[in-house]
């Protein structure tokens, strides 16, 4: 049995072993942390799933009112130490953009995640912060893939962005998986909301490579149902080529199988088995 919440709404998703509890969706639950129970609220409802899964949290059980009191105070408690920071930052003329505040009311510790061009002289900033809002402040510095994770949104399929939602890590991605997908190397098209290469672009990249391995490479001389051409476009999704025939010229879509000689050869040597019996 797993379930799954979130802490922020649309936020990225933690599974969790419901234990002997079963909330609902919308439910507000308690989660495990380092900092004790967190309320986060319930997405996905407990479901048995097919796959054994080890080393998930237990769920604590749902929220009381004392939980989501210190939850709705430690929010206004954010949002409070994000108005602060901005302030400063604008007080101390400093090229930051605040991407996000953490908050432990245990320890009293503001934790604020900015983005900047290049590195920054925050001392005087964080000796402001910690007279303002009472407590001890740590400024951390982010990249553009953590800010998009952060701060979450829309990528260009129209879903919410990858990071944001249940990618754990960011694994490299580079020009080259968006040529062998026959994408437009065109920073516009293959960009993400970070600025950066979509991390989508490593999702279907194997398929693409294996099946390049197995299709006819662009340029070969091949034999179709319709006439002997050239191959000039493979449609990996479809499995299929586009070849240039040399009669005329005419350009014809035909199966990837139907052109490759290990198949033809395949389908004769059968073929003419079942003749001879």
């Amino acid at each position: 049995m797993i379930m799954a919440v979130s802490f922020t709404r649309y936020g990225r998703l933690y599974y969790l072993d419901p234990g002997g509890h079963t909330p609902k969706v919308g439910d507000k639950v308690l989660v495990p942390t380092d900092s004790g129970p967190e309320v986060a609220e319930c997405v996905w409802a407990p479901q048995w799933v097919s796959e054994e899964i080890d080393g998930l949290p237990v769920c604590a059980g749902l929220a009381q009112e004392e939980h989501l009191g210190r939850d709705e105070a430690n929010r206004k408690r954010r949002a409070e130490g994000r108005s602060v920071a901005k302030r400063l930052i604008r007080r101390h003329d400093l090229p930051m953009k605040v991407v996000g505040i953490d908050y432990l009311d245990g320890d009293n510790v503001f934790t604020v995640y900015f983005s900047a061009p290049h590195r920054v002289d925050f001392r005087a900033l964080v000796r402001d912060l910690a007279r303002n809002l009472r407590a001890r402040v740590e400024l951390r510095q982010i990249g553009p893939r953590d800010e998009a994770r952060l701060q979450g949104g829309i990528g260009p399929c129209g879903r919410d962005l990858c990071c944001a939602t249940f990618l754990k890590d960011f694994e490299p991605v580079s020009v080259r998986m968006a040529k062998d997908q026959d994408l437009p190397v065109n920073p516009l098209r293959i960009a993400g909301a970070c600025g950066r290469l979509m991390c989508c672009l490593k999702y279907e990249h194997p398929l693409y490579v294996k099946a390049h391995e197995k299709m006819p490479r662009l340029g070969l001389k091949v034999d179709t149902p319709e006439g002997a051409g050239t191959v000039i476009g493979r449609n990996v999704p479809s499995d299929s080529v586009v070849v240039r025939l040399d009669d005329g010229g005419r350009r014809c879509a035909c199966p990837s199988a139907s052109v490759c000689s290990p198949r033809k050869q395949h389908d004769a040597m059968h073929s003419a088995g079942g003749g001879d019996a």
